[in-house]
């Protein structure tokens, strides 16, 4: 991409940015404040990656910011110790700083925030340089983009580099260091050398470092268009052992097919395939159960007489460390409870495979599956990675045929929703007993039976349930 191809999109790019915020530039302007837009707006601007989140910068401090921006729209001073203020203009997620010049505490990524005066000096505690660019409000093609540390050239290079020297910059923030990753998974971009060496020296920075906020970069790696290439940066630097540590660890251990240099690498083509087959966009569950489904593998790894590896119950074990993980990094209940599911169920299908399964069988994996069964399919399908051209096929034909069992059943039985032919009511009417546990152990019999043998006439289902408590001593009351 050529200087002048960027300059041309940037400043479209630019202009329209500039149209839909002309009302904030205007407060600005009238009130003899400067106002630019500053950081990844600009490169995404450059990029020709138009968003709708914007941030600025401005000499106004924080009260004046709120003062000229709060008729505009709705405002939130979450940061307001910062110097951030935030404004909704119409679908605009606007936050507007005031120009900082930060110092850091060594124990501690929080900075003491010190106003400045000028936008150099604001971009110059940023990132990399591809985000320390700034243009001045109104959008004038006459005023230069204020870049005082290349950042122009490095975007141009596809490179990510820090404006002051790498070492102070993740001393100050470590939590850039895994920017750094999911830049380059977003944008394709490498690394400068001096600042990967600087992560190698530096990873254990990111203990002082929140969960949320590493959650919150893993996410953002992991929902980009090359999730595989900040993955790849973490294992090489070493922070992968702060943030994702079982993860590092799958590089240790050779995949029991011995078709894959290790499971790692087993697990990024999964990665992958499981992306290919997304059907509405990147989903953050899918992508989490494909990255951490083999990671039990570690711990289960046994080398029998022969000589064959095995990783028997891995996927029991890979569970629970899942939801330790996920816990440990703050993510919210429902995303831990359905990425744990998915990697506990992930080689239930190879029982499929290896043999004819009853209907009872495929209702139970209905079931266990829930709103997860599509997920379940995606995954289960990108798990395959053999170069085995006829084993590959042979899967896919076992998985084809698993699906098409689970239509003719849902075409006769609604198995999304499996219950008991007689529900708890039904039970303490017909056995003549209270609420209870004796009612709870009945129902999970006639459940059993149901999955079993499908769906059963209200009589025989009746005759079922009283043979169950005969056997079971249970008098009817």
């Amino acid at each position: 991409m050529s200087f002048a191809t960027v300059a041309r999109q940037a400043l479209a790019e630019l202009v329209r940015v500039s149209t839909e915020v002309e009302p904030l530039a205007a407060r600005f302007a009238a009130a003899g404040q400067e106002l630019y837009l500053v950081g990844g707006p600009v490169r995404d601007a450059m990029l020709a990656r138009p968003g709708n989140d914007f941030d600025f910068a401005t000499g106004a401090h924080p009260d004046q910011i709120l003062e000229l921006v709060g008729s505009l729209g709705p405002t939130w001073t979450t940061g307001i110790s910062f110097g951030t203020v935030g404004v909704q203009i119409d679908e605009h997620r606007c936050e507007i700083t005031t120009y900082r010049s930060d110092s850091y505490d060594p124990t501690s990524r929080k900075p003491e925030v010190a106003f400045g005066t000028t936008i150099e000096g604001d971009l110059g505690r940023r990132d990399f340089t591809v985000n320390a660019m700034a243009v001045a409000l109104p959008v004038d093609a006459s005023r230069p983009i204020v870049d005082p540390f290349g950042g122009m050239d490095d975007l141009l290079a596809r490179v990510l580099r820090t404006p002051v020297a790498a070492e102070r910059s993740f001393d100050d923030d470590p939590l850039r260091m895994l920017r750094a990753a999911r830049f380059a998974a977003q944008l394709g971009f490498d690394v400068a050398p001096d600042a990967l060496n600087a992560i190698r020296d530096m990873a254990a920075r990111l203990e002082i470092v929140s969960a949320e906020r590493i959650r919150d970069e893993i996410v953002k790696l992991l929902l980009a268009p090359d999730p595989r290439r900040g993955l790849e940066l973490l294992v090489d630097t070493g922070l992968i052992d702060y943030c994702l540590p079982e993860v590092g660890r799958l590089t240790e251990t050779v995949d029991e097919h011995r078709r894959h240099k290790d499971v790692y690498a087993h697990t990024l083509i999964v990665l992958e395939q499981a992306m290919a087959s997304e059907p509405e966009g990147p989903d953050l569950v899918l992508r989490l159960a494909a990255l951490l489904h083999d990671i039990g593998k570690p711990k289960t790894k046994s080398i029998e007489a022969d000589g064959k590896v095995t990783f028997h119950h891995h996927e029991v074990v890979g569970a629970a460390m899942t939801r330790h993980r996920l816990r440990a990094l703050r993510f919210p209940k429902d995303v831990i409870d359905d990425v744990t599911r998915l990697v506990e169920l992930h080689l239930r299908f190879h029982g499929y495979a290896e043999g004819a399964w009853t209907d009872a069988a495929v209702r139970r994996y209905v079931r266990d599956a829930g709103p997860l069964l599509n997920r379940l399919h995606l995954l289960t399908r990108s798990d395959c990675t053999t170069r085995n051209v006829r084993k590959a096929k042979m899967l896919a034909a076992a998985y084809d045929s698993l699906e098409a069992r689970i239509a003719d059943l849902a075409a006769r039985e609604d198995l999304e929703k499996i219950r008991p032919d007689l529900d708890g009511n039904d039970i303490m009417r017909e056995l003549g007993i209270g609420p209870g546990p004796l009612v709870g152990k009945a129902y999970q019999h006639m459940l059993a039976l149901r999955i079993e043998r499908g769906p059963l006439s209200r009589e025989d289902a009746v005759d079922e349930l009283h043979t169950w408590a005969a056997a079971n001593d249970v008098a009817r009351g």
